[in-house]
């Protein structure tokens, strides 16, 4: 008996040891003791420390996961060393005074301290519900919260959170209702699925669409369409579709204004498969064409070969002498557009050689509107395929609005002001993004950044700029589908010169700071004065503020500033171009330009665009005729320094580049490239 009682007391004694060393956490939290009031709510700010995970912090602080999930919805998706996490601060769940003599006696003095009691849901929610195991998230509604918000909150759709409260009323809940999330499912391991013969597609959808619009996009019946997917109601913008079947489709647009004489459906369907148009490769080209280049190439400038020099005076009288300017010297206003015609001129070349007759015709067509009328008086445009130019807006019009008359493509090559020219112009093509398109492209990225303090920085300190207030807009917007709008924390800060305040913006700078959370700095503003001041105040700030920057394309072009500044803030910025050149075709372009005109273009020269233009068009117009006029997403050529991306806001608008390069400045002093995508 004395041995099987001592047994006994063996297996006892392991399993108390097991279930100390089950009982208690390996990782020790340490609670933070820095709070912040968000919204009239106190916070603890939890910083991820090695080790840590969602389930021992949640612990630590008295929460259940599913709280410590709602507050911080990246957590779904895993926590990182480093993450600054917000935790509720729960009456009673605060560690008291005599916390070490919570601890049981038969714990060592070497364990860990006994976490705090987790506070779970209200005592009607029954505990199957918390468990993690459980499909589904428990959420009590808090003012201002709606279902919408909830579904970007935990990465679901609406139409989950609907099925997933069959017999509630979604449009007449009242604050403290309890309502049912699916648990977002993370799939971390690779997956072989079974190919069936019926395969199919997914579609993203977008504002304005519906079951019966997408079945008619893809050919197919809406009962096709339904049958794919019984459990989708109404869809909403994000949702993923099935489309049944690998078909080849036509796209459709509505019917264009009656001026856009050159809209009709394509000749040759369109293979569709996830969203993605696919383009083959062309080795071969045929027929001929006839372009036209407007260019401010200032001839008469460049014809003027001397000049007088009257700085010399001799007894009081001007002495005035004649120079004469060396053979090789160019007007310095036609240089830009010089090289852009030589980049025309090179992809003409790659054209010709596979097969296509080109003929080119150059204009000099500067501000003035009176060459450009006499020239279409003449009728030398009206047998043009495709018009490259003019540079100015109002010249811009006046050749677009003669040219859709008779399905001409007209290009603008450089960037403009605005994108207006583009209304009611249906085959004007802007080639360069407009500051519109960058503030939609920021604005997207920086919803990424939900919690952070903001500051959003500009001159205009009237209140009439129309690009502020539109940029301003559009970060609300984005904000405002990832957190509450009272929980954004928005500053706007008006920009003034150094000289105004006797250098004193660099403290008014730091007042917009906050030391708690991350900021956002946002330079809205393309003047030089204002970039470069800016960046220089907050790089003088930036060892006590944690701070990120981020500003208009035009900030990467601003050669005042000291690259110093870029690389020490780690910045990041959009720009409308990207060279590599390790690329082959870059190679042989630098290669070409080289030996034809005894030069290369530099990164920002407009060489590049004028082959990228010309490359891209005069190609597309001899693949697909018409048809790319109106649907230039069908022509998909590998191009030297950008991507087309041609969008437009109605059938009867012209279209705009959309394509914007994110680019960050490291701290290493490399540039690189960030991969990533917008679809706007």
């Amino acid at each position: 008996m004395k041995i099987l009682g001592g047994i006994k007391a063996l297996l006892i004694i392991i399993i108390l040891i097991a279930f100390n060393i089950n009982s208690y956490p390996q990782v020790v939290v340490e609670r933070s003791k820095e709070k912040v009031i968000l919204s009239g709510v106190a916070y603890y700010v939890h910083v991820v420390k090695t080790g840590e995970s969602a389930f021992v912090i949640s612990k630590a602080y008295g929460i259940t996961v599913e709280e410590l999930t709602k507050e911080n919805p990246p957590v779904l998706y895993g926590i990182k060393v480093g993450q600054s996490l917000r935790i509720p601060v729960k009456p009673g769940s605060e560690p008291k005074p005599s916390a070490p003599a919570s601890v049981p006696a038969s714990v060592p003095a070497s364990a860990p301290p006994a976490v705090p009691p987790t506070t779970s849901a209200p005592a009607t929610t029954p505990e199957k519900k918390q468990t993690e195991n459980s499909k589904l998230l428990y959420h009590v509604l808090k003012p201002g919260e709606t279902v919408y918000f909830l579904s970007k909150t935990y990465g679901v759709t609406v139409n989950e959170i609907i099925q997933s409260n069959p017999g509630i009323d979604i449009t007449k809940l009242s604050v403290g209702a309890e309502i049912a999330v699916p648990r977002k499912v993370l799939i971390d391991t690779r997956q072989k699925f079974e190919e069936k013969e019926n395969k199919f597609i997914y579609h993203k959808v977008v504002k304005g669409e519906s079951l019966s619009s997408i079945a008619e996009k893809y050919g197919i019946t809406l009962k096709e369409l339904k049958k794919e997917n019984s459990d989708m109601g109404f869809p909403q913008v994000g949702d993923f579709i099935k489309i049944p079947g690998v078909k080849t489709v036509v796209i459709r647009e509505a019917e264009p204004d009656k001026i856009d004489t050159v809209a009709e459906l394509p000749e040759k369907p369109v293979l569709i498969k996830s969203n993605q148009v696919v383009t083959p490769p062309f080795k071969e080209l045929r027929g001929s064409m006839d372009i036209a280049v407007m260019l401010p190439f200032y001839l008469n400038e460049n014809s003027d070969r001397g000049s007088v020099d009257s700085s010399k005076t001799v007894a009081g009288k001007k002495i005035y002498k004649e120079n004469y300017r060396p053979q090789d010297w160019i007007y310095p206003g036609s240089l830009d557009f010089v090289e852009m015609y030589e980049g025309i001129l090179l992809a003409a070349d790659t054209l010709r050689s596979l097969g296509l007759d080109i003929n080119i015709y150059s204009y000099d067509i500067k501000s003035d509107s009176v060459e450009l009328t006499r020239l279409i008086k003449s009728g030398k445009l009206a047998d043009m395929e495709l018009i490259i130019g003019p540079v100015y807006s109002h010249n811009l019009s006046i050749v677009a609005a003669y040219a859709r008359n008779l399905g001409i493509p007209v290009v603008s090559p450089v960037p403009l002001f605005n994108n207006s020219a583009l209304r009611k112009n249906p085959t004007l093509f802007m080639a360069n993004s407009s500051l519109e398109i960058a503030q939609r492209t920021l604005a997207k990225k920086l919803s990424e950044f939900p919690d952070k303090n903001f500051v959003f920085i500009h001159s205009d300190s009237i209140g009439n700029d129309a690009d502020v207030k539109r940029f301003k807009n559009l970060i609300f917007k984005e904000l405002s589908a990832k957190v509450p709008y009272d929980e954004i924390k928005f500053k706007e800060f008006i920009f003034y010169s150094r000289s105004m305040f006797d250098n004193d913006s660099i403290n008014r700078l730091s007042h917009a700071l906050s030391e708690k959370t991350g900021n956002i700095v946002i330079i809205a503003s393309e003047e030089a004065p204002v970039i470069s001041e800016t960046i220089m105040d907050v790089h003088g700030l930036s060892r006590k503020y944690d701070v990120k920057v981020f500003g208009y394309p035009a900030m990467r072009d601003n050669d005042n500033l000291d690259p110093k500044y870029f690389f020490d803030l780690d910045i990041l910025v959009y720009s409308p171009s990207s060279i590599d050149y390790t690329m082959n075709d870059v190679k042989k372009f630098n290669s070409a330009f080289r030996e034809k005109f005894l030069t290369e273009p530099s990164e920002k020269s407009y060489a590049w665009q004028g082959y990228d233009i010309a490359y891209y068009f005069m190609s597309g117009i001899a693949l697909h005729g018409k048809n790319f006029i109106t649907h230039p997403e069908i022509h998909t050529p590998d191009l030297l320094q950008t991507d087309y991306n041609f969008k437009r806001s109605d059938t009867g608008d012209g279209f705009e580049n959309q394509k914007l390069f994110l680019f960050r400045y490291t701290k290493d002093y490399e540039v690189k490239l960030v991969k990533e995508s917008f679809l706007l």
